[in-house]
């Protein structure tokens, strides 16, 4: 099998990884690239919708929040973005929001032009705009119809070679290991980027603890979504290739990456009534389990061995 990533056919390792977030347990075959390390999917389902069903977490609506709840996200979101206000910084300590803290790494400012990839209902642009981002477009090619809030934020059914016009910023926020064309996504993006422009691509990685440590029971593999599991090696051949200069890399990975692998070892899918996600009072694990992964994802991002990371690319 020849890696789409950087040509190489020679070595390749072959795995078989189930279907464990809505539970099917479908097998997939997946190869690894013995030159960049790159994990990827043999081939894409025909019938991939059937994985993104009602379940997948992406398409599901904006919460609902009463006013206070409202004012303390904003407020914590505020400082996650612009590491501003102490209110906000207090809040943050107690409820991170790792997605709104990856944009305080780039310049950025509240008119600029921003697009984000597969962004599903736009529940992360949503929260932009109600701390007043005011140029803010989303796209997803998955979703049923476009979608436009009372507050002005549009999502639009599209993808995003249907785009004109020119962006600050364009994100893929957990959604370019979705993305079967790697290479003509990101030329893409660059071509709509203005001059200086960042793409922001957060994505699980096998440079990671999780991936060498649970292997195919990594929840993150998420097979078959997932068609791409980059490594740090693999990103940076994609940015070669795209034009993109990559500007930094940070680890940003949480509690999922042991809870979740631990549950499928066991056979609990993601979306199982014992599983953390669905009742954490009826999964395997106690707060001080949570605590004790918690501590461990921080020491893993701190070491860049964390399963997940954010990719700074500039034009």
């Amino acid at each position: 099998m020849q890696c789409r990533i950087c040509g190489n056919q020679q070595n390749n390792q072959e795995y078989e990884a189930r279907e464990m977030m809505l539970g099917y347990r479908d097998v997939f075959l997946y190869f690894q690239c013995s030159m960049c390390d790159c994990l990827q999917i043999e081939k894409i389902p025909s019938d991939i919708s059937k994985y993104y069903s009602e379940g997948y977490y992406s398409y599901k609506s904006l919460p609902k929040l009463n006013i206070i709840k409202k004012l303390v996200k904003n407020l914590r979101n505020e400082y996650a973005v612009f590491n501003k206000g102490i209110i906000g910084k207090l809040l943050y300590a107690k409820y991170p929001a790792i997605e709104y803290k990856a944009l305080s790494n780039i310049p950025i400012n509240k008119d600029h032009n921003i697009l984000d990839v597969g962004c599903g209902a736009g529940i992360f642009l949503n929260s932009l705009r109600e701390i007043g981002f005011k140029n803010l477009l989303g796209i997803d090619p998955y979703n049923e119809k476009d979608i436009v809030y009372g507050n002005g934020l549009r999502i639009q059914k599209k993808n995003i070679e249907d785009l004109q016009g020119k962006w600050d910023l364009i994100m893929f926020h957990h959604s370019l290991e979705h993305i079967p064309d790697q290479e003509k996504i990101l030329k893409t993006a660059y071509d709509l980027l203005k001059p200086c422009g960042y793409c922001i691509i957060r994505v699980p990685t096998v440079s990671s603890y999780a991936w060498k440590n649970y292997g195919i029971n990594w929840v993150q593999l998420d097979a078959p979504r997932h068609s791409y599991l980059h490594s740090i090696k693999s990103i940076e051949i994609l940015s070669r290739k795209t034009n993109f200069k990559l500007r930094n890399v940070i680890y940003d990975s949480t509690t999922f990456q042991f809870w979740g692998s631990d549950q499928y070892l066991k056979n609990i899918p993601l979306n199982d009534p014992h599983s953390y996600l669905m009742n954490p009072k009826n999964s395997l694990f106690s707060k001080k389990d949570i605590s004790e992964f918690s501590k461990r994802a921080m020491e893993l991002n701190t070491a860049n061995l964390g399963d997940q990371a954010v990719f700074y690319l500039k034009k």
